[in-house]
């Protein structure tokens, strides 16, 4: 079983990426779960919230927080100042981070394997505003745990028509970006060598 948490601001989409990853994986023929976290003044638009995701090709049992998950999705890098990123990390987990800068810009980052996506700038791009959700959550997806068909599908399931296809867009995006970062972290690694 996977199990990701997803770090976002009131009014960001975190709830429904985390409805939507949990349909892409149902899409992929696995088990999956999502839910909220809203804790704490969660419900008001800009304040920290939570969601979290369980993949799994079994039967899923587990109804609580998700206290070390394998992957962390930061859809607003600021809120490194508020909310513990690494809280619950094990070793071999990854943090994908929204953000133009690189991850070593982090502090807290050190030690861990992040990924950012410019998923603003993508989001700008395609809706002129910054709905970043749908960037965030195929950058997710190419860590393969869930399928773009599957991304996909649960957009036009979810949204169908414009919104759905311009959500689609903006993932096509980031998905592109994430695997040319990561063929790039590749190569630099084997260079290293």
């Amino acid at each position: 079983m996977k199990e990701v948490r997803i770090h976002g601001r009131g009014g960001q989409g975190s709830v429904v990426m985390a409805e939507l990853l949990a349909r892409a994986a149902f899409e992929d023929g696995k088990e999956a779960q999502a839910f909220p976290y809203l804790g704490g003044g969660g419900e008001r638009r800009g304040a920290p919230v939570q969601a979290f995701v369980r993949i799994s090709d079994q039967p899923i049992r587990l109804r609580c927080k998700v206290h070390h998950p394998d992957y962390v999705i930061v859809q607003d890098a600021s809120l490194a100042e508020v909310v513990d990123l690494r809280e619950g990390l094990l070793p071999g987990a990854v943090v994908i981070v929204n953000s133009e800068e690189p991850a070593a810009s982090f502090p807290w980052a050190e030690g861990l394997e992040v990924h950012t996506v410019p998923a603003t700038r993508i989001a700008m791009e395609i809706f002129d505003r910054p709905l970043v959700n749908s960037a965030m959550m195929v950058a997710f997806a190419a860590t393969g745990e869930v399928s773009l068909d599957g991304v996909r599908q649960a957009w036009r399931e979810r949204f169908p028509g414009r919104v759905g296809e311009q959500n689609i867009q903006a993932a096509e995006k980031a998905y592109a970006y994430m695997i040319e970062s990561r063929k790039c972290e590749t190569c630099s690694q084997e260079n290293a060598k």
